[in-house]
């Protein structure tokens, strides 16, 4: 009986050769190396995504804030700082979406299936497909829809029935 299997090969337990063990103790580097990179770059995503989302949060506080202080002058009843600190609270908020790559989808004209989430179909004077109403505001994010704009779309106006003689 030889050392040989059957494929007249030596197996690889058998190999005393130091240039193999140098191989595959490069290999091994290799892969050992190769794992830590992948932990490497799994946690320093991680860390930017903490990062983003920190930034994110500090710009938010302040309208936080001035929410707060129209919850406050609600409580004083006084109805035009109410209004004023809703509409600084609203446009806080558009700006800083604004700033981070986020635009309102345009609603203006035809219906598109890309971008409008249809909710009904209404008879119309309009032409028939477009929007005549917009429900839910709809937003993007670079190119990427993150909430379609939910509308209501312009049907054919019913025919007239003809009276029957």
């Amino acid at each position: 009986m030889t050392s040989e299997n059957e494929g007249g090969q030596t197996p690889p337990e058998a190999v005393s050769d130091p240039a193999f063990a140098e191989l595959e103790d490069k290999l091994l580097r290799v892969a050992a190396d190769f794992e830590n990179y992948k932990k490497r770059v799994a946690r320093e995503r991680e860390e930017y995504v903490a990062h983003a989302n920190e930034r994110l949060l500090k710009e938010l506080l302040p309208i936080l804030d001035d929410l707060e202080r129209a919850l406050d002058a609600v409580g004083q009843h006084e109805e035009a700082t109410v209004e004023e600190g809703v509409r600084l609270v609203h446009r806080s908020l558009a700006g800083l979406l604004e700033r981070n790559g986020v635009r309102e989808i345009s609603t203006e004209g035809q219906f598109d299936p890309h971008v409008h989430e249809a909710l009904l179909s209404q008879p119309s004077e309009a032409e028939e497909g477009s929007v005549i109403d917009v429900v839910q505001k709809g937003y993007t994010l670079g190119d990427r829809v993150v909430r379609p704009a939910r509308v209501v779309i312009a049907a054919a106006p019913p025919a007239e029935q003809e009276p029957d003689a």
